[in-house]
C-alpha cells in the first residue's frame, strides 16, 4: 500500500473508552477530504499499571484501514509518545494532535491547507478561546512569555496543537525531547532551520472526562527545560547559524 498524503498522530494516554468518540470525529471529517490519510494511535502505557488504553486503540485499528497503532511500555512521557508517533507515521504531511478531544478535529484541516496553500514546512494553532479555565491559561502565559525572553522571538502559544509539518522537514528537526518541552523544541527547531512557520486560530474547549496532567509544579519543569536548552552545547552552536523564523 502507497503512503498516504497525511497523517495524524493521536496521542492517547490514559483515554481509555473515551477516546473512541473522539477517533470518530476524526474519522468522519477525514473522510470528507479528497486525499489520503491515516491516524496513527499512540497507545503507550506504564508497565503495571490498569490503562485500558492499549486494547481501546488495538480494537479501533481492527476495525479500519485507515488507523495504525503505536503501543509500547513508556520509556518517557508526552515528548516520547509523541516522538514514537511521528517517527512511524508514513504521510508527506504528519500532524499531532491530543486526544482529549480539547482540540476540534476541523482545526487539523485548517492547519493543513494553510500549510499546502501558502507552501509552509509547519503550521500550528494559537487558542483564541479557552475554555480550560484560568488556571491553564496563567501557566500557558507565564511559559510562553519565559520562551520569548530566553530566545529572543515571540511565537503565540507554543503547546497549542494541532502542529502539522512536512515529513521531510520534521526527519530535520532531530527531536530529543521525552517530557512536556516536545512541543517547544518543535518550534525551537523550526527556527533554527529557517523553516516558514504557519499559524491559525483555534477555540479549545474543557475536557469533562478528567482532570489535567499539567501540575502545579508545571511552570517549575516548563522553565527548567526552556533554561536548559537555551544555555545547552546544542542550542549554543545552532545559534551560530540560525535562521529566520518566518512566521505567517
Amino acid at each position: 500500500m502507497s503512503d498516504p498524503h497525511f497523517s495524524l498522530v493521536v496521542l492517547c494516554y490514559r483515554s481509555g473508552q473515551n477516546i473512541i468518540p473522539f477517533v470518530e470525529r476524526l474519522q468522519r471529517t477525514l473522510s470528507r477530504c479528497n486525499f489520503s490519510w491515516e491516524l496513527v494511535l499512540v497507545g503507550n502505557y506504564i508497565e503495571g499499571s490498569d490503562d485500558e488504553t492499549p486494547e481501546v486503540v488495538t480494537k479501533l485499528a481492527e476495525g479500519s484501514d485507515n488507523i495504525r497503532t503505536v503501543i509500547r511500555p513508556k520509556q518517557g512521557m508526552m515528548g516520547w509518545d509523541m516522538r514514537m508517533g511521528l517517527d512511524a507515521a508514513r504521510g508527506t504531511y504528519i500532524g499531532v494532535i491530543d486526544g482529549d478531544g480539547q482540540f476540534p478535529p476541523e482545526s487539523i484541516i485548517a492547519c493543513l491547507l494553510k500549510c499546502e496553500l501558502e507552501d509552509l514546512d509547519l503550521t500550528k494553532t494559537y487558542r483564541v478561546i479557552r475554555d480550560d479555565g484560568m488556571y491553564r491559561r496563567f501557566i500557558s502565559a507565564v511559559y510562553n512569555a519565559i520562551f520569548s525572553l530566553l530566545f529572543g522571538f515571540k511565537v503565540r502559544d507554543i503547546n497549542s496543537k494541532p502542529k502539522i509539518i512536512r515529513r521531510d522537514k520534521y526527519e530535520l528537526l532531530q527531536l530529543e525531547s521525552d517530557d512536556w518541552f516536545a512541543d517547544a523544541e518543535i518550534v525551537i527547531r523550526a527556527r533554527e532551520l529557517g523553516l516558514k512557520v504557519g499559524e491559525t486560530p483555534v477555540h479549545f474547549s474543557s475536557n469533562d472526562n478528567r482532570g489535567s496532567f499539567v501540575k502545579p509544579k508545571a511552570i517549575l519543569e516548563f522553565a527548567s527545560n526552556l533554561l536548559r536548552y537555551r544555555f545547552s552545547p546544542r542550542q549554543k552552536k545552532a545559534a551560530v547559524g540560525r535562521g529566520q523564523y518566518h512566521l505567517r
